[in-house]
């Protein structure tokens, strides 16, 4: 791999805001080790707080309001301190779930930035016209199950029957709308990503449980010109390119550890 490539791997741009974040607290004052009994508030520190006041406020922070702001930042860092000290941190589900949503965060941030190309756009557009022409169809077979897990061992066995549910097992040519309208906006978008092929897909997500798919065609009308419809087709691709890179750092890290579940 050359190093313009390694440079755009989503992983070196998760490891750079991670590292950019780290740089961040160590410039506000949060100590690197929160067993420490020392506290040390910089010049720096209290730069960083007024200037996040003027941003909040839109004027400067006055002595008074500094010097309330610096004992407010020391109150919550003995605090956050004493806390880790005492294990409150573990078995928390509201912290458990803050702290993953950060680094979701983490590996996501850039991208929200990152200025994109007309050339990165029209290759998008290109890539994905289903997603923005005003004509799309589909013909496809589906069976419902009401657990993944259901539709899972129906995908391995090769077994073509499912539950009961008030939804056809046969879709023909039938439009976008009427699709997102019976099964939901992820069922289409999962109908997106798939190849017409004669082979079953699957668990994907609905609004009523989990269905394997045979997608058996997918017409797709003329997209507008990418002039048209830029701030659209910029969206698309900023969810999208956020969703993978939260994915592409997940997975880099679970390669790390090693997984046993007891059953």
């Amino acid at each position: 791999m050359t190093l313009s490539a390694w440079t755009r791997e989503p992983i070196v741009h998760f490891l750079a805001a991670a590292t950019a974040l780290f740089l961040f607290f160590g410039w506000v004052g949060q100590p690197a080790d929160p067993a420490s009994r020392t506290i040390t508030i910089t010049r720096e520190d209290r730069a960083a707080l007024a200037l996040q006041w003027e941003r909040t406020m839109q004027r400067p922070p006055t002595d008074a309001e500094l010097d309330s702001m610096v004992e407010t930042f020391l109150r919550e860092e003995v605090l956050y301190r004493e806390a880790i000290r005492l294990g409150l941190d573990r078995d928390d589900p509201v912290v458990r779930k803050r702290l993953s949503n950060k680094m979701d965060y983490l590996a996501a941030s850039m991208v929200e930035t990152t200025a994109v190309s007309d050339a990165t756009l029209a290759d998008w557009l290109a890539k994905h016209p289903e997603r923005f022409a005003p004509d799309v169809r589909y013909s496809f077979d589906q069976f419902y199950f009401t657990e993944r897990a259901s539709a899972e061992a129906a995908l391995a066995s090769g077994r073509t029957a499912g539950e009961d549910i008030s939804l056809p097992t046969a879709f023909d040519n039938a439009a976008r709308t009427e699709v997102e309208g019976r099964l939901g906006q992820t069922f289409t978008a999962a109908l997106d990503n798939l190849a017409p092929a004669e082979s079953w897909a699957g668990p994907i997500a609905s609004g009523f449980g989990w269905h394997l798919v045979r997608l058996r065609a997918r017409k797709v009308g003329t997209p507008p010109k990418l002039a048209d419809i830029r701030d659209q087709v910029e969206s698309d691709w900023r969810s999208s390119t956020e969703a993978q890179r939260r994915k592409d750092g997940y997975e880099v890290l679970r390669s790390a550890y090693q997984v046993s579940v007891e059953k």
